[in-house]
């Protein structure tokens, strides 16, 4: 889990920051925090009497955020979320028809989209904004900001003070006051905090250029949360029992599973393809018995089962060797099947469709093992 003031440092020296991770690191939970921390001042001391300061009661509370980002005393947070029919004037300005009521057939309106509000927000005195955008890599992310992109580094905004510097970079903007075409440039109290899933094998990767305007922030999966969450020891058990005593028993072969499954991904489709952590975690307290354990992670394994299956799709011998099911473990519901079609050779994986809480540990059994 990555930390929101390492988060919101980097905010502060680099404006735009970009989290990315495998699904399950955290990344919302992540934008959530930061965003408290951002709109609770970053969680300000209470002023205290200290006698021997020289004032002794401070006049008011102190932020703990770093930078400009401290200094402003109203600060606002906006979130959005990039899909495929994103489009520029949702993000900045542009014409859409108006069909409010009242307005004549026909009529059109200048859009004031979530990038401009935040950047208005942000240019007035004392003020700063974040702008939280979830799934990014998921729309036409170039389209959406446009000429916005040449702007959009720290060193092209304006001045702390507003005014621009040699290096403020401008781009055309419609403006909506009066729907003239103006040069815009960024407050220096914007700040932008984007996360995507890089793996996401049904959406285009996101232009170098634009990735080059953004500070990146990696989350990898983190076997000591599970660890923690599930109560268990730092180092892992030698050796795993033939069959569970303890909800831990089940816990422990669970994230050695985990560990191997994420160990092959890497090698075979690249450490991008790995599962989050956050997979195998559910509620906020972790199970109490063997049966609570085996149902818990019986459902997990769905989520699980289906990332291998997207991220190996058409590699059946691939898949085949993330579940372990081309080594002939006795225990694994998975076995790989040579066969053939016509005079082809052709290969499937057999085993059941759902595995179930009386199949969940013996699969954990098969999947942690490693290569003879």
């Amino acid at each position: 889990m990555g930390d929101p003031k390492d988060i919101l440092r980097l905010l502060e020296a680099r404006r735009n920051v970009l989290l990315a991770g495998p699904p399950g690191t955290g990344k919302s939970v992540l934008l959530s925090r930061v965003a408290k921390l951002f709109e609770e001042r970053g969680h300000a001391s209470v002023p205290a009497y200290n006698p021997k300061a020289p004032v002794p009661i401070p006049p008011s509370p102190i932020s703990s955020l770093p930078g400009d980002m401290g200094k402003a005393s109203k600060r606002k947070v906006f979130r959005c979320v990039l899909h495929q029919s994103s489009k520029h004037r949702d993000f900045l300005t542009g014409m859409m028809p108006d069909v409010r009521s009242g307005k004549l057939p026909g009529s059109f309106r200048i859009t004031e989209g979530i990038l401009y509000r935040a950047s208005e927000f942000a240019r007035k005195d004392d003020h700063a904004a974040l702008l939280i955008i979830d799934e990014i890599n998921r729309g036409p992310t170039v389209q959406v900001f446009g000429g916005a992109i040449v702007a959009m580094e720290a060193d092209k905004r304006l001045g702390a003070d507003g005014k621009p510097t040699d290096e403020t970079q401008y781009f055309d903007l419609i403006d909506p006051a009066n729907g003239e075409l103006i040069e815009y440039a960024f407050p220096s109290r914007l700040y932008i905090l984007a996360a995507m899933n890089q793996a996401d094998v049904s959406v285009e990767p996101l232009d170098v250029a634009f990735l080059r305007r953004w500070a990146p922030y990696n989350l990898e999966p983190d076997t000591s949360i599970l660890r923690d969450y599930f109560g268990l020891a730092t180092t892992p058990a030698t050796a795993l029992p033939a069959s569970p005593s303890t909800a831990d028993d089940v816990s422990e072969a669970a994230i050695q599973a985990f560990e191997a499954i994420n160990a092959r991904i890497a090698l075979g489709r690249g450490p991008e393809f790995r599962i989050g952590h956050g997979v195998l975690m559910a509620g906020e307290t972790k199970p109490k018995d063997v049966p609570e354990a085996l149902d818990h992670f019986a459902t997990a394994w769905r989520t699980i089962k289906n990332h291998i299956d997207e991220a190996f799709f058409g590699d059946v011998r691939g898949t085949a060797i993330i579940l372990n099911a081309d080594r002939g473990i006795a225990e694994n519901p998975y076995s790989l099947e040579e066969t053939s079609f016509g005079e082809a050779p052709r290969a499937m994986i057999k085993g059941p469709v759902t595995i179930d809480a009386s199949q969940i540990y013996d699969l954990f059994l098969a999947l942690a093992k490693q290569a003879d």
